[in-house]
């Protein structure tokens, strides 16, 4: 039996709510087509496709949000969630999925998704160090390349993108609407978290940004892991800045530099003031790209 999503949440949100505060995050809808929507809060964006046959979300971001989130698709449509997709394991993607889950909601991710929520994660950039999921939280429909679902009119697609941001990214593309969506292997004007770590890569990043932009055109709506929704042309500088990265950190590399050098070469810094701006800043970012080689 379907539980209520609000009750739901706020059980799961107490230690979490202890960490961050999210009591002042609102839940900002833009629409992008008669039955599809993005959502913004406080973690990587969003999206809903809704209508007749059941609701779509892509990506759930935070525990507690999930009371603002079900308002916010509620506002939209009548019927629940019948299906959760995580573009990737991240806790600011997948962090509402006990509570979709419990609620009834089918989640639906990449298989390595799967695997690395079903086990603790650290993080040595962070010095974090993040549980392993309940079992309701875990994706119970995996995918090793791509899965299609057809409802409310839209064609979806979604298929995986190696080692870009993690290992288990996922792009979903709303192919009626002309939407895609493309989780954190697209961040907005910024420099992106590369999770080398959980086997991210520049050059997954750069081969992922390819595929996409020989897909689109210039009428699509692009909806990056973080920032305002964009568009090909956007993608397109996107991809010259992440190309001009990997090309100078290769270099350095090749050049015997060492990570203290590469970073001290500050190979980037006509970007770095517009691009650095987010929460990678300049030399985290070199430093990201310089492990992506092994390094």
């Amino acid at each position: 039996m379907r539980k209520p999503l609000l009750l739901l949440a706020l059980a799961a949100a107490a230690p979490v709510a202890a960490q961050q505060n999210f009591d002042s995050v609102q839940i900002r809808t833009v629409p992008l087509s008669k039955s599809l929507a993005m959502l913004m809060g406080a973690g990587g964006n969003m999206a809903v496709s809704y209508g007749a046959d059941a609701t779509f979300l892509v990506d759930d971001e935070f525990a507690p949000l999930t009371p603002k989130i079900a308002a916010a698709i509620a506002a939209l449509t009548k019927n629940p969630t019948r299906y959760v997709l995580n573009t990737h394991f991240h806790g600011d993607h997948s962090g509402g999925n006990e509570n979709f889950g419990t609620a009834g909601a089918v989640i639906v991710a990449h298989e390595n998704v799967r695997r690395r929520m079903s086990v603790e994660q650290f993080s040595k950039v962070f010095n974090r160090t993040t549980p392993a999921a309940p079992m309701i939280a875990l994706p119970i429909v995996t995918f090793t390349d791509q899965v299609s679902l057809y409802q409310n009119g839209e064609s979806i697609s979604a298929f995986h993108v190696n080692n870009a941001h993690t290992d288990g990214d996922a792009i979903v593309w709303f192919r009626t609407s002309n939407v895609i969506h493309m989780g954190d292997t697209y961040f907005k004007g910024r420099y992106p978290f590369i999770d080398v770590e959980s086997g991210g890569s520049i050059d997954g990043i750069v081969n992922a940004v390819d595929r996409v932009l020989a897909g689109i055109d210039n009428d699509t709506k692009v909806i990056p892991g973080h920032g305002d929704l964009s568009t090909k042309a956007e993608l397109a500088e996107y991809r010259k800045v992440m190309a001009a990265a990997r090309d100078r950190v290769k270099k350095l590399i090749a050049d015997g530099k060492s990570l203290d050098q590469a970073v001290a070469a500050k190979p980037l810094a006509e970007y770095d003031a517009t691009w650095g701006s987010g929460f990678i800043k300049p030399d985290l970012f070199i430093k990201l790209i310089y492990a992506s080689y092994g390094k």
